[in-house]
């Protein structure tokens, strides 16, 4: 091995070693309430605590903007799901954020409505 090939070994350990040392060495438990498309925002009235890391100040800045899912924070922050899942349940749980479920899908409309409304643009507009 030579020493050009050190930086590029010690550049992939830090990839491995940083998500561990984020989250403190925690996981998520498997019940976690936090999914890819639950939402969150900064709550209006955060909490004066202690100094916030890095990485969780760069999230509640994120949010500050209104509703992100978990997986578009994970994107722009370029941290893995899981580690974002950590961050934003603490943060949750601090009271920094809020969250909520996404809104739900639209229900299947009755299809002999959409033929009525189909029929009258035709009668209507040829």
């Amino acid at each position: 091995m030579t020493t050009d090939d050190e930086p590029e070994l010690e550049h992939e350990a830090a990839e491995l070693v940083r998500p561990y040392v984020i989250t403190n060495g925690r996981d998520l438990l498997d019940g976690s309430e936090f999914s890819l498309i639950t939402l969150v925002t900064v709550h209006a009235d955060p909490p004066r605590t202690k100094p916030l890391d890095p990485e969780k100040v760069r999230l509640l800045e994120l949010c500050s903007g209104g509703f992100l899912s978990i997986a578009e924070i994970a994107g722009h922050t370029r941290l893995p799901v899981g580690v974002v899942k950590i961050l934003v349940s603490d943060l949750a749980r601090e009271g920094h954020l809020y969250s909520r479920a996404p809104i739900p899908s639209a229900q299947l409309v009755d299809r002999e409505i959409l033929e009525e409304v189909l029929h009258g643009l035709q009668a209507r507009f040829g």
